[in-house]
């Protein structure tokens, strides 16, 4: 199995040293339930992409400090990318920027969130158990790092997790998957970034996001999740047609 991610942002050069890049990020969640796979990196700000569509099994688009709302050339083509993916069934993930991504591009609305800004460790209540998602789990918890999210689905998408704080944290519509979350960050890396953005996060959100970092998050569930789900697409046969375009 191929996988191909879209990298739409990189990790700041003060954190790479510790952390990583996210490709690395991704490749470390992923390559243990994946198993033989292979991972295939493509920078998209810098508009890389396959030759076509079929060179990779699926695709994950990551995170990104943009808004996809943003008028940059490099995020209109991503989003006709997705359209074009979504078009062939070729399985696709997409993680917070990704997840708002799909869902802003194939007839859903993002949009700065009233509640501010998302960090540390959020739970989510699943209200609906897809096949891929085993083993099963009423709740799921991940670090998060979002000032937008998802207002709006869709037709027909189908809504698998939320919380009151974000009521559209993951979905399904056809091939793609979103998940607002981030299953590839640590609590280390988490913390990292909110102490970077202490001022604006303001006292309480910040001693309240450093404080839920002594939760667990899911991101090993999540991550076999992910990948039972493109394994799921591949079976199904969906991305057939994709192959050479």
């Amino acid at each position: 199995m191929r996988i191909g991610i879209l990298q739409a942002d990189s990790v700041l050069p003060q954190f790479q040293d510790i952390h990583g890049d996210y490709p690395a990020m991704f490749v470390r969640l992923l390559s243990e339930p994946a198993g033989d796979v292979t991972f295939c990196h493509y920078d998209v700000t810098r508009c890389e992409y396959p030759s076509k569509m079929g060179d990779c099994d699926g695709y994950l688009i990551t995170g990104s400090r943009r808004s996809v709302y943003d008028d940059e050339p490099w995020i209109s083509a991503l989003g006709a990318f997705v359209v074009r993916l979504h078009e062939a069934e070729v399985p696709t993930i997409g993680i917070c920027f990704g997840h708002q991504l799909i869902a802003h591009v194939l007839g859903g609305k993002t949009a700065r969130a009233d509640v501010g800004w998302g960090v540390g460790i959020h739970r989510c209540l699943v209200y609906e158990q897809r096949e891929f998602m085993l083993p099963g789990a009423a709740t799921v918890g991940l670090i998060v790092s979002h000032q937008d999210q998802v207002k709006t689905l869709p037709e027909g998408s189908r809504l698998l997790a939320g919380s009151d704080f974000c009521p559209i944290a993951m979905f399904e519509f056809g091939s793609m998957l979103g998940i607002q979350g981030h299953p590839e960050f640590d609590r280390r890396y988490s913390r990292d970034l909110m102490d970077m953005r202490q001022e604006t996060l303001g006292p309480d959100k910040y001693r309240a996001g450093v404080a839920s970092l002594m939760d667990s998050p899911d991101s090993d569930l999540l991550g076999r999740w992910m990948v039972q789900f493109i394994k799921a697409q591949l079976q199904a046969d969906g991305p057939a047609n994709a192959v050479n375009q």
